[in-house]
């Protein structure tokens, strides 16, 4: 098993273990089995998947870092969602906000964030099903 710490700015959000898990990197999906060799890599928007007593679970993460070694997982992501968690109804009003901004061509919004935070609306909703 893997035992895994997941972190964000807010603190601990959650411990678990879990004997697989997929997570979404800079670089694409990335797979980690317990005794895979130390790594670490980026994360970005998109997914976690983990097994926990016995059933898949999902999160909608954003960005961060992975780290594991020893069987022992310490992910840091800036925001992170259980599917269960996920408030469709939110994420679908920010994604219709951000296309808007998008389509304004308003010199004063900031388009890279836009185009982020649109990313994460629809990663939610992607995830939630």
């Amino acid at each position: 098993m893997i035992d895994v710490e997941i972190i964000t700015p807010r603190g601990l959000y959650k411990r678990l273990k879990t004997p697989i898990i997929n997570i979404t990197s800079v670089d694409g999906e990335r797979g980690i089995l317990p005794n895979h060799m130390p790594v670490v890599f980026a994360l970005d928007i998109g997914k976690l998947e983990t097994e926990e007593n016995g059933r898949r679970q999902l999160y909608a993460i954003s960005e961060g870092l992975f780290y594991f070694d020893d069987n022992k997982a310490r992910i840091l992501v800036s925001t992170i969602e259980a599917k269960e968690e996920i408030d469709v109804q939110r994420a679908q009003a920010s994604k219709e906000r951000q296309i808007r901004r998008l389509e304004e061509k308003d010199e004063n919004i900031d388009l890279k964030r836009a185009e982020v935070s649109l990313r994460r609306a629809l990663n939610r909703i992607k995830i939630a099903g």
